[in-house]
């Protein structure tokens, strides 16, 4: 899956596979996750937050069933 960088203090890099919805977000610590049936749009506005990180944890971290990798 290719991946985004992102300019956040906690998130390094996201990336997004259309056909399963998933989400795969690398941590700036190495750690990686995989949300799962993400929409494509909740996707791109990780992408153009403001803030990644507050973006995710609003939005996606309690919302989306996710598995660390």
């Amino acid at each position: 899956m290719e991946h985004t960088p992102i300019a956040s203090s906690t998130i390094s890099s996201a990336g997004y596979d259309r056909e399963t919805m998933t989400m795969e977000v690398l941590f700036v610590n190495g750690t990686k996750y995989e949300y799962f049936d993400v929409p494509e749009h909740i996707f791109q506005a990780l992408l153009s937050a403001p803030s990644a990180g507050a973006y995710l944890n609003s939005n996606i971290r309690n919302t989306y069933r996710y598995a660390k990798c």
